[in-house]
């Protein structure tokens, strides 16, 4: 949700097009409930997970990155909302070079949880096999 806000954001900007905008700003406010959803859910399974000691480190990361991301949303959607009331056609530059951020922030986020899942294996059987047999640790 957020990249399809942050396309809209650029398509609205460029092309001076307040429906644009208008979309980017009903995705961010969706995206700053779901996201509570979605880090309550991977908390829920990181407790699952057996992580062991070479996958602690990302784990910690994305953990740290997933509950940041929600406080950074939050705001970042509620000043998109303060510029929508503000003035509903138009966003500034600023505006974009935060959410520039943003969206490289939720490129962190899927890097962590991509190599949680395809490099170090979390939830993956082998794995879980591996660690109850204690031959990974």
């Amino acid at each position: 949700m957020v990249f399809f806000a942050y396309f809209c954001d650029l398509v609205g900007y460029l092309s001076r097009k307040p429906t644009w905008l208008e979309v980017s700003w009903w995705n961010l406010l969706v995206a700053s409930v779901a996201i509570f959803f979605a880090v309550i859910f991977g908390e829920f399974e990181a407790g699952l997970a057996e992580p062991y000691t070479a996958a602690q480190t990302a784990l910690d990361w994305h953990t740290i990155t997933g509950w940041s991301l929600s406080a950074i949303l939050v705001g970042i959607t509620a000043w998109r909302g303060v510029l929508r009331r503000q003035n509903p056609g138009k966003i500034p530059v600023v505006y974009l070079g935060v959410a520039t951020l943003l969206v490289v922030l939720v490129f962190f986020q899927m890097y962590l949880g991509d190599l949680l899942a395809w490099v170090y294996g979390l939830h993956s059987p082998f794995v879980v096999k591996a660690i109850r047999e204690g031959t990974l640790k």
